[in-house]
């Protein structure tokens, strides 16, 4: 199990450095005003709107970064800073949230797989971890323990799966979002690249994650096979 906490250790690390990096950065961001006075709900209504998507509402949620897009309640969730402020930050967070949106208005395809996949992987996150950790105590008692491992790498991999195909979704809703800012001059070009650097910096949030799980995933593979 050294194995396992050096790895933990490591995408840890980077992950604490990753975050604090995005926080530094929509915190820098934060104080770039835009010349055209727009708040982030305002943001998120006019790039809907402009995509030709009415049914979809944007409100406010608690919380910082908590930002998300429910498809299931057609709802662009802003976090309370996002919502009121008027910065380059709460631009490109807003843009990118209703870029899920439009991914979803147009049925765009790594969206609907990852949307398939939610059921199942809520339930593999939930006790993937137990089942691995239990396998790992009954492989020194009993040739069963074997496959009871098995079964926590099936498990664990339905989340290492669900990460990587999350990447696509993520950037391409930051791409959408760079695009319809550009093409429709709601940013001055400083205005631009700042929002630019927050949708990136959040995106290598993801990255780490998908990394981090597939490291963890090699790992437990590789006691799987040496004890078999």
């Amino acid at each position: 199990m050294i194995g396992y906490y050096i790895i933990a250790g490591l995408i840890f690390i980077v992950s604490l450095y990753v975050s604090n990096k995005l926080k530094s950065k929509f915190k820098t961001y934060s104080k770039v005003y835009l010349q055209n006075g727009m708040s982030g709900k305002e943001i998120a209504e006019k790039m809907l709107h402009d995509n030709g998507i009415f049914d979809v509402k944007v409100i406010s949620t608690p919380g910082m970064l908590t930002d998300h897009y429910n498809p299931q309640k057609k709802t662009v969730n802003l976090s309370e800073s996002v919502y009121t402020q008027r910065n380059a930050a709460s631009a490109a967070v807003a843009a990118h949230e209703c870029g899920h949106a439009v991914q979803h208005a147009q049925a765009y395809s790594w969206l609907q797989m990852r949307s398939q996949l939610v059921p199942g992987v809520s339930v593999a996150s939930r006790f993937s971890q137990w089942v691995i950790l239990g396998g790992l105590v009954l492989m020194a008692t009993t040739a069963f323990g074997s496959t009871i491992l098995l079964v926590g790498i099936f498990l664990y991999a339905m989340g290492t799966l669900f990460s990587f195909i999350t990447l696509p979704v993520e950037y391409d809703a930051s791409k959408r979002a760079l695009v319809w800012l550009e093409s429709k001059n709601m940013l001055s070009p400083q205005e631009h690249d700042a929002a630019e650097d927050s949708l990136k910096w959040a995106a290598r949030t993801y990255v780490v994650a998908a990394v981090g799980s597939l490291a963890t995933l090699m790992y437990f593979v590789s006691i799987y096979l040496g004890r078999n």
